[in-house]
C-alpha cells in the first residue's frame, strides 16, 4: 500500500468517513479485498456511486494503461468488505456490462469530470464494478 493511500485511509477512519483534499465532499469508501496472488488482505480508498442494490466503483487507475490490482483481486475473489462512513458492509462484486455499465459510467463522468479525463488518457475500457450486499 502506498503512503498516499495510507494517509487517506487514516484520515477516513479518523473522521467518520470524511476526507479533505481532492476527495473533499466526494463519496469515498475503503474497499477490502484479498490479494489474487498473495492471498493477503488489501485496502484501497476509492470513490463510489450509489446504485440500485449497492455501490459502483471504477477501475480507472487515473487513466493508466492497466487495470488496478484491486480489480483483479475482485475477479479472483468477488467477496469483499467496504467501510462506508462508519459502517462496514459485506459485499459481492460483479463487473457491469452493456447498458448497465454505460448508464453508471456516464453518470459518474457527468458528476465527476475527472473520470472523463481518465477515459481519454487510456485505450482500455475502464471497468465498472458493482458491489452488492452479500447473501
Amino acid at each position: 500500500m502506498s503512503d498516499w493511500n495510507d494517509k487517506i485511509i487514516a484520515e477516513f477512519r479518523a473522521n467518520d468517513g470524511q476526507v479533505g483534499g481532492q476527495f473533499a465532499g466526494a463519496p469515498l469508501l475503503l474497499l477490502h479485498t484479498v490479494g489474487a496472488k498473495s492471498g493477503q488482505p488489501r485496502v484501497n480508498p476509492m470513490m463510489y456511486q450509489k446504485v440500485d442494490g449497492g455501490y459502483a466503483v471504477f477501475a480507472s487507475k487515473g487513466g493508466a494503461p492497466t487495470n488496478p490490482d484491486w480489480y483483479y483481486n475482485l475477479l479472483a475473489n468477488p467477496r469483499a468488505q467496504a467501510e462506508i462512513g462508519t459502517d462496514k458492509v459485506e459485499l459481492v462484486a460483479r463487473v457491469a456490462t452493456g447498458d448497465e455499465r454505460e448508464r453508471i459510467w456516464s453518470a459518474q463522468k457527468a458528476a465527476y469530470p475527472g473520470f472523463a479525463d481518465y477515459e481519454r488518457k487510456t485505450a482500455r475500457q475502464i471497468p465498472v464494478v458493482v458491489l452488492e450486499p452479500a447473501p
